[in-house]
């Protein structure tokens, strides 16, 4: 059965292969992927096997060595369909945080804010406050400061707009996640900027 470290493992794999076009995964050990992620070396090992077992992960032969790949449409219809049961959203109290969801700036262009509290992953050294959402595992907020991949970022807090959004803000996310899971050109933008981040206000939904 599969864990939340082990959704934040695939969505790592799948930025890593996206951004490098797949050539990077050849040279990717476990013991990195542990690094970025914050975790280590038997999570990653292990779910990676729950991910292979669960066929979100396939073998590929690659240079003499077999590297696993993200398999996308199961991948995509895990995300999308799966994730938001399995690993449910539990808005918890007003903190300090890392914004995500319908309020992280991937939204800006689809989404007004308003003056509700946002949803944030409590972190203390985040730039923003709003409503607590925890994140799909514990070591994300320290990943995302501590190792900035812009694309890793935007997949997480749209599987979170997916978990705790509205139809509209669902739909709007999906349409997203598909693009960036079957690899829309990315742009590496190096370093997050969090405090660009914290200046968006508070949500008025839409529906």
């Amino acid at each position: 059965m599969l864990k939340p470290q082990d959704i934040v493992i695939l969505l790592k794999i799948l930025s890593i292969m996206t951004l490098s076009k797949g050539h990077s995964l050849e040279e990717l050990t476990q013991s990195e992927l542990a690094r970025l992620l914050c975790m280590s070396q038997s999570e990653v090992n292990a779910g990676i096997k729950r991910l292979a077992g669960s066929g979100l992960l396939g073998p590929v032969q690659r240079s003499n060595r077999l590297i696993y790949v993200p398999i996308k449409a199961a991948v995509e219809e895990c995300l999308i369909s799966a994730v938001k049961y399995f690993i449910p959203a539990l808005p918890g109290a007003y903190t300090r945080g890392i914004v995500t969801g319908y309020a992280a700036p991937i939204f800006e262009k689809h989404i007004v804010l308003g003056n509700d509290p946002v949803p944030v992953w409590p972190w203390g050294e985040g730039h923003q406050r709003g409503m607590a959402l925890e994140p799909l595992y514990s070591s994300v907020p320290q990943s995302i400061t501590k190792h900035p991949d812009p694309l890793f970022y935007e997949m997480l807090v749209l599987i979170d707009a997916i978990r705790i959004g509205r139809a509209r803000e669902r739909n709007i996310a999906i349409k997203l996640l598909k693009e960036k899971i079957h690899g829309e050109q990315q742009k590496n933008k190096g370093n997050l900027e969090f405090g660009a981040i914290a200046t968006r206000g508070a949500k008025a939904r839409q529906s």
